[in-house]
């Protein structure tokens, strides 16, 4: 079967994806071990018997709903590749936000930070990349996804320090900065047995008290851990901007907003410790 035609067929067995066509683009790129450009670049090019058979496996598993990124093993976040596994979040362009606002925050040139539930390391690999000059420690209470973390650390060359353990638990700091997205989905929530959440971590996903237990748990311990002047960054859902910015505010911090994501949606709350 040509490129181009197996395309066209695994975006028909995909049609109940949302991104049908990325989908089949990106498996087949995993299996041809190949950029996406190539496919289009040479359309008319036969794939093996071996080939065939592993990007209609692969298809199959998709037709199921087991998400992309695990299938393929990683997924892009702030232009670097990170591995992905079933212990770990999958990282999203939403959380790319929480990102975008640390970097633009005025801290020290050599900042102490912390990112409290690391995951893949998504947030913190990606700061320390950017900010070399930056002491930045990945902290998780799951040893697995600690070891992806510390992984993706070393395959893409920025230099951490990893922790395991509870929240700010842990670490001695003091800190300049602290950025986290914990789990903040109400136990309820419909979203939970739709899309690729379903084959994520739950533990990763929810929080008790309407999702923002542990919100709550690292506002309050930020506090004694931030040096005048630091700042507390932390993802939420779109509906939990008030809720977030209420927990900072009792807990002393000055400065607090919300930052939107690319849809408009709240999606990041900060604040700063007082000097």
């Amino acid at each position: 079967m040509r490129i181009d035609a197996a395309l066209r067929d695994a975006r028909s067995r995909l049609s109940d994806s949302p991104s049908a066509a990325l989908d089949a683009e990106l498996l087949l790129c995993h299996v041809l071990g190949k950029p996406r450009s190539y496919l289009f670049t040479w359309p008319e090019r036969e794939l093996s018997t071996a080939q065939q058979a592993d990007f209609t496996s692969l298809l199959g598993h998709r037709v199921a709903g087991e998400p992309v990124a695990h299938l393929i093993g990683e997924r892009e976040f702030f232009g670097h590749l990170f591995r992905v596994t079933a212990d770990t979040l999958i990282p999203r362009p939403d959380t790319e936000t929480l990102v975008e606002k640390a970097l633009s925050l005025d801290v020290p040139a050599e900042a102490r930070v912390v990112d409290l539930g690391t995951g893949t390391g998504a947030i913190g690999v990606s700061l320390a990349l950017a900010r070399p000059d930056w002491h930045v420690t990945l902290v998780d209470l799951s040893e697995a996804a600690l070891q992806v973390a510390a992984d993706n650390a070393h395959r893409l060359g920025a230099a951490v320090t990893c922790l395991q353990g509870s929240w700010l638990s842990p670490c001695p700091g003091p800190f300049d900065l602290i950025v986290s997205n914990p789990p903040y989905i109400e136990e309820s929530d419909h979203h939970l047995d739709e899309g690729d959440v379903r084959f994520e971590p739950r533990s990763a996903l929810v929080a008790p008290n309407n999702g923002l237990a542990d919100l709550a748990a690292i506002t309050q311990q930020a506090a004694g851990k931030l040096v005048a002047g630091g700042w507390l960054l932390l993802e939420h859902g779109f509906e939990q901007g008030e809720a977030v910015r209420t927990l900072l505010t009792q807990a002393g911090f000055v400065q607090v907003g919300t930052a939107q994501d690319l849809g408009g949606n709240d999606r990041v709350t900060f604040g700063q410790h007082p000097v």
